[in-house]
């Protein structure tokens, strides 16, 4: 089983590993707790939506804060 996006992929959004994981999780977070799905993946987990919306380019990780910028 082939995961997409890979991590590989993700990291390029990102500066690091751990930037990446508190942003994943935050997003996950807000879609869990009811937030709007920007993605067309058709998904139920949290986490993999959130990490194809980073993927996508849909939410922007933010530098200073370690939040994410949702994509208007």
């Amino acid at each position: 089983m082939i995961v997409k996006p890979t991590v590989t992929e993700l990291l390029k959004k990102s500066k690091n590993r751990f930037e990446l994981v508190i942003a994943t999780s935050k997003r996950a977070r807000q879609i869990a707790m009811g937030d709007p799905v920007m993605t067309k993946v058709k998904e139920e987990s949290p986490v993999t939506l959130a990490a194809n919306e980073i993927a996508e380019d849909k939410v922007k990780i933010l530098d200073d804060e370690q939040e994410i910028e949702e994509e208007n």
